[in-house]
């Protein structure tokens, strides 16, 4: 099933994003956690792709997996920006041939070693070239991307950032994503401008259950989150106990998922790092609301 279509439903869901492993060796410890929280039937399951495709052979066993044994749609990520030409349209010869319906289309976090290059020689440079290699591929993939509630480390203001989020649905993206963010009044505003300058396409919210302390800075690195006095002092009180930080990492989550069904959201996306135990307490947590 194609995400787009369970977007177009009414009824509040939750999904969840699961990574592949890094070695073969971690493969079945990680497949089974994927299968864990694949029972929970969220309404589709996100699978992300390692920097430079290091894992992407994984990222497609995982999907496979969950879309064949346990009936939960799937949506496959696909990063571009270390890869070749070649490289990407064997990977998306491999999506379609594996039956994954819905692809990520991301360019990806620029890898140390490309950092100083010329980025007038990379065969990719945006997501916007992804999404077209995908409409040109022949097959009828459902594309989503992804958006920043707060602005793209690499864009220079807000305005530069959507106005790039416009070019990128223009090109196909059916869907988006938001990063992570801690302070929902930061969506709403985000929301408000994008629909001002006319991207109307669905938007899913993503949120991050940070249950331990030392995922915050961490968080902050990745996607430069503004952090709310409301979270920190979560963190200062409860962030050297591991099973506090962890229940009060759920509850602020959960919070923030029903302030957002509250205000009209239907969809969220749940960042689960792989972990069983708080996907299904945070589903828990909504069961009445889900219901």
């Amino acid at each position: 099933m194609k995400i787009i279509d369970l977007l177009n439903k009414d009824t509040l869901s939750l999904s969840f994003e699961v990574f592949p492993p890094k070695t073969d060796t971690a493969f079945e410890s990680v497949k089974h956690a994927t299968e864990e929280i694949a029972k929970l039937r969220p309404s589709f399951m996100s699978v992300t792709y390692g920097a430079g495709g290091g894992t992407s052979k994984y990222t497609l066993d995982i999907a496979k997996n969950i879309k064949a044994n346990y009936g939960v749609p799937t949506l496959a990520h696909l990063t571009c920006v270390s890869s070749t030409e070649q490289t990407v349209r064997a990977r998306i010869a491999d999506i379609r041939e594996a039956g994954i319906q819905n692809v990520m289309a991301l360019r990806g976090d620029i890898p140390a070693e490309l950092e100083n290059s010329d980025r007038r020689l990379w065969d990719y440079k945006h997501a916007i070239e992804l999404i077209h290699e995908l409409k040109e591929s022949g097959a009828d993939f459902c594309i989503g991307g992804a958006c920043y509630p707060e602005i793209h480390p690499e864009s220079a203001d807000q305005r530069e950032d959507i106005r790039y989020l416009k070019e990128k649905v223009e090109a196909g993206c059916e869907f988006l994503t938001t990063q992570m963010f801690f302070d929902n009044n930061l969506l709403y505003n985000f929301l408000y401008k994008v629909r001002e300058a006319g991207i109307a396409v669905p938007i899913i919210p993503g949120v991050m259950p940070i249950t331990n302390g030392n995922q915050v800075e961490r968080a902050i690195k990745l996607s430069g989150s503004f952090m709310p006095q409301r979270f920190k002092s979560l963190v200062d009180k409860f962030g050297t106990s591991p099973a506090a930080m962890k229940q009060a990492g759920i509850a602020y989550a959960t919070d923030q998922i029903i302030d957002l069904f509250a205000n009209g959201i239907t969809n969220v996306h749940v960042y689960s790092m792989n972990k069983p135990d708080v996907a299904a307490a945070i589903q828990r947590n909504l069961s009445d609301i889900l219901s």
